[in-house]
């Protein structure tokens, strides 16, 4: 059994194009969330969303190959190079035990909506040669395994909104049984188009509010539905013997990950929130949280009515009543929107920094409370406390339940 700590952290994301922007924005209570600037939104229901600004995608890949590069693979590779960079491992491990997991709930979803349209009006012709590579959700992890010469294990996870964090989970257990000595973990996701936004409104799933600065209202009674968000967030795990025999910096360590399902509904989370519970359980038994352990939820917080009021029951029951209002939890989801495949990772990254700062970040335009989501959700201003252990939890479509567990190394 062995430890794993954080070594490196890398982010692409709507309040900043790396790390420290973004981790500045998020303790203002900064939103990147703005009407949509890549195409008409004159036919939509949905006119808002949290992109990514000003990024220099020719800072992290070849101008040459950026045509054959979908924008999630791009946002990865950048997330990625950054935390690597941070790590200083780059040619101070053995490749065959340096791995690659970086998952999309998506995947390709810019190629794949550009070549149909292609298709479409001039024929097949028109189709790039691309396309293929560019779409399939496995080609974040390819393409970073290939930058690094990570020729150890190497998987992307796709379990909808719960991607980057079971894929920090899986990296997580990987490295403590002995699969590798280090892997790049992450999410990725570069889905706001018009087909994306269409279909999340069809099925009810967006807010309808396209007002940038009350839109995203995280566990308030006024939700209705996420934002959509894109970006990528990447950790560097490793092992902690190996990371202490090369001087590297430690973050924190990751020392509890529990993975559940629903087993209810392609969509909607089970009422009684036994799965996202059960999941946190096994994160905090595997941790060994104590019953006086000052703990910080990162919450999945998607804005939605189901989701945060399921959540909240799920925290209630994983560490009873009484407890679950002492702890701290935020969203920082409100800021950043809801960037499906890549949420997990962003969100742990913050939950890294969290830990390792004592600054614990806030949950914007929370004004009016809800009954059934009456816990401590930090409303509007970050709060400088140490706490003990930072938690992340994620819920994807399908049921898919995730939760990593840090602590001070």
């Amino acid at each position: 059994m062995r430890r794993v700590v954080v070594t490196g952290l890398g982010a692409v994301t709507p309040v900043g194009n790396d790390v420290q922007t973004s981790w500045s924005s998020i303790k203002a209570g900064k939103s990147g969330i703005d009407y949509i600037k890549k195409f008409d939104t004159s036919d939509l229901k949905v006119t808002v969303a949290a992109e990514v600004k000003d990024f220099d995608p020719t800072k992290y890949i070849e101008k040459r190959d950026l045509r054959k590069t979908d924008e999630f693979t791009i946002y990865a590779v950048a997330a990625a190079a950054q935390a690597v960079e941070d790590s200083g491992i780059e040619g101070k491990i053995d490749p065959d035990r340096f791995g690659v997991y970086i998952g999309s709930g998506i995947g390709g979803m810019q190629s794949f909506y550009a070549n149909s349209i292609a298709m479409d009006h001039s024929g097949p012709r028109k189709v790039s040669p691309y396309f293929v590579p560019m779409m399939i959700a496995n080609m974040a992890s390819g393409t970073v395994a290939i930058r690094f010469k990570a020729q150890g294990p190497c998987l992307p996870i796709v379990t909808a909104c719960a991607t980057g964090t079971h894929s920090i989970g899986e990296a997580f257990h990987a490295i403590k049984y002995g699969s590798a000595d280090a892997i790049i973990a992450g999410g990725a996701e570069a889905a706001v188009t018009p087909l994306s936004i269409a279909g999340f409104s069809s099925c009810k799933a967006l807010s309808t509010k396209n007002d940038p600065k009350t839109v995203c209202t995280p566990f308030d009674q006024r939700r209705d539905g996420f934002v959509m968000g894109e970006g990528a967030g990447i950790l560097i795990l490793e092992e902690y013997e190996h990371a202490k025999a090369r001087g590297a910096k430690i973050y924190a360590e990751i020392c509890g990950y529990g993975n559940s399902c629903d087993a209810y509904h392609i969509t909607a989370p089970q009422p009684d929130a036994e799965g996202p519970s059960r999941a946190i359980k096994i994160a905090m038994s595997e941790a060994e949280i104590k019953e006086n352990d000052k703990v910080y939820i990162n919450a999945h917080g998607t804005s939605t009515p189901a989701n945060d009021k399921t959540e909240t029951l799920a925290i209630k029951k994983a560490f009873g009543e009484d407890r679950a209002k002492e702890l701290l939890i935020s969203s920082t989801k409100s800021m950043t929107g809801h960037m499906l495949g890549a949420a997990g990772g962003v969100e742990a990254v913050f939950s890294v920094l969290a830990l390792d700062e004592g600054i614990l970040p806030p949950t914007i335009n929370y004004e009016q409370p809800d009954p059934e989501c009456d816990l401590n959700y930090i409303p509007n201003k970050a709060v400088e406390q140490q706490v003990d252990f930072t938690m992340s939890t994620s819920l994807g479509f399908g049921g898919h339940n995730a939760c990593i567990v840090f602590k001070k190394a």
